[in-house]
């Protein structure tokens, strides 16, 4: 691999001359040889890029921070990680159920919504909340993502627009908030089987299934990231069927007159704002492994489209269906009161049908959280921010070390209660989303003329526009949030304050191995 770095000073004359010479390099490599995507050309804050390089190359150009606020341009048309050109790259329909599988797995958790404010708030919630919300983050998600086709995704955008400081602490954040997500799902997986098995409900027969179910599904994200696509594939058939078996069942049931229902001066503004942040956000999770996607910048937004229209209409139609088909009882839709809905429409085999998809679609939950969280830390790695290990590969593709650090996390946050767990991590979330609309605004701000292959059709007062609603929403879920989950969300994003400058030393005493990325530490 050769590498390039020209520092251009001076006049636009002299960018143009060094443009030309950056060019003519790109041309001058052997046809076997290939432009590292570490490959970049330096150039000032308040310069202008100028077509940098020919069509025919059809070479990207993302822009990163380094030190000093420069700008670093990285030439490449489709960043890879080194090694691991033999690595099947996961195509559109795997990756839609593992967006599907970061972002929802179904219906099962939103039956809090119709409890807090009761049938016409819950549809209302899972039509108009995807306008504020959803769509705005995966419309960025595609943005920056196919901007920055490479691995640890929001960690890169936040480090070229806000530096690596920054970068580091967006990282931290997410990944801290995947572990918690992740050490609640092999519980919620033995609470929907212990009706049917009663041992699995204490004791040390439930301890050691928890403990086995999630050595299994992580060694399952160990085996391949496209052997985990696939399986989410399967687990979303398998998880979304039932709910189209009881919408026919249901039919000769619906009464519309039951849809209208609400009561205003009833309404638990909190329960219902987090069931519905919690289950239609973490749309930019994909990016962290978008180094791992076949031609990321058709396939991420593509598959992003496709991804959000299933899981709208997967929360929308058996909320329609159960609150349409059964006479209103709010105080009984908790988790997992679609089971007795299927029961009451289909029968106990529909019943035992939906009991089995929501066990496996928290599998499918912890699998593509696991990736997400595990290919984080490799692309924190890659840039210097974690220790080189991090960044080693299986003979799979897969990034051991995070997969441990993931799995040994989530196994040790398992005592957790589920219902702290959903509001500390929307905090956390609403953390780290605040760093991504600023680092969104400020790139297109600042570096405008930068290669976006999918660009969002505003201008930048524009983005600035779409980003208001959810920032209002994130401000909203903040202010509702108590004092105990503000406490321990404080308490996360402290740890990560201190671990950074503990980083720093051991790299700058190098009583650890760091990689040497484009930009280093501040």
């Amino acid at each position: 691999m050769s590498t390039l770095e020209v520092k251009v000073t001076g006049e636009r004359e002299i960018i143009n001359q060094q443009t030309v010479d950056c060019e003519n390099t790109i041309q001058d490599q052997p046809p076997s040889q290939t432009i590292s995507h570490n490959s970049s050309h330096v150039v000032k804050d308040d310069e202008v890029l100028s077509e940098p390089v020919t069509r025919e190359r059809e070479a990207s150009v993302g822009t990163m921070l380094g030190n000093n606020g420069a700008q670093y341009l990285n030439i490449n048309e489709e960043p890879s990680s080194p090694g691991v050109d033999n690595v099947k790259k996961v195509s559109v329909l795997p990756l839609v159920f593992l967006i599907f599988y970061d972002v929802s797995g179904g219906p099962f958790g939103i039956e809090d919504s119709v409890k807090a404010a009761g049938p016409l708030l819950a549809l209302l919630g899972f039509l108009i909340f995807p306008l504020i919300w959803s769509i705005p983050e995966a419309l960025i998600t595609a943005e920056m993502g196919t901007m920055f086709p490479e691995n640890g995704g929001y960690v890169v955008w936040v480090s070229s627009a806000l530096g690596p400081y920054w970068g580091f602490q967006q990282g931290w954040m997410k990944w801290i908030r995947g572990v918690i997500d992740n050490a609640v799902y092999p519980v919620l997986f033995l609470d929907y089987l212990k009706s049917g098995i009663p041992a699995l409900g204490g004791g040390l027969p439930r301890t050691f299934s928890a403990l086995g179910l999630t050595i299994i599904l992580t060694l399952l994200n160990y085996r391949g990231l496209v052997i985990v696509g696939w399986i989410a594939i399967l687990i979303g058939v398998f998880s979304l069927l039932p709910f189209v078996v009881m919408g026919f069942v249901a039919i000769p049931k619906l009464e519309p007159s039951r849809w209208p229902v609400v009561n205003l001066h009833n309404v638990k503004w909190n329960l219902y704002l987090n069931t519905l942040f919690w289950n239609l956000n973490y749309w930019d999770s994909i990016s962290t492994l978008a180094g791992e996607v076949d031609n990321p910048k058709k396939t991420l937004p593509k598959s992003l489209f496709y991804a959000l229209i299933l899981v709208v209409l997967g929360y929308f139609f058996p909320l329609l269906i159960g609150t349409g088909a059964i006479p209103l009882h709010r105080e009984l839709w908790t988790d997992g009161y679609f089971s007795d809905v299927a029961n009451l429409l289909g029968g106990t085999w529909l019943r035992t049908w939906i009991q089995g998809a929501a066990a496996m679609s928290n599998a499918g939950l912890f699998l593509a959280e696991m990736s997400s969280d595990s290919f984080l830390l490799l692309g924190m790695a890659d840039r210097g921010m974690l220790p080189e290990c991090f960044a080693k590969r299986s003979r799979y593709g897969t990034p051991s070390i995070g997969i441990l650090f993931s799995a040994s996390g989530a196994i040790l946050l398992s005592w957790l209660s589920s219902q702290h767990i959903v509001a500390v991590e929307n905090l956390l979330y609403c953390f780290g989303m605040i760093l991504e609309f600023i680092a969104f605004i400020r790139l297109r701000m600042k570096y405008p003329a930068a290669s976006r292959p999918y660009k969002i059709p505003v201008n930048t007062a524009g983005t600035i526009l779409m980003c208001i609603p959810p920032t209002i929403l994130i401000c909203v879920v903040l202010a509702l949030s108590s004092l105990q989950d503000a406490a321990v969300s404080l308490v996360a994003v402290v740890i990560g304050l201190v671990i950074h400058p503990c980083l720093k030393l051991a790299k700058r005493k190098r009583w650890m191995k760091f990689s040497t990325p484009g930009f280093s530490w501040p």
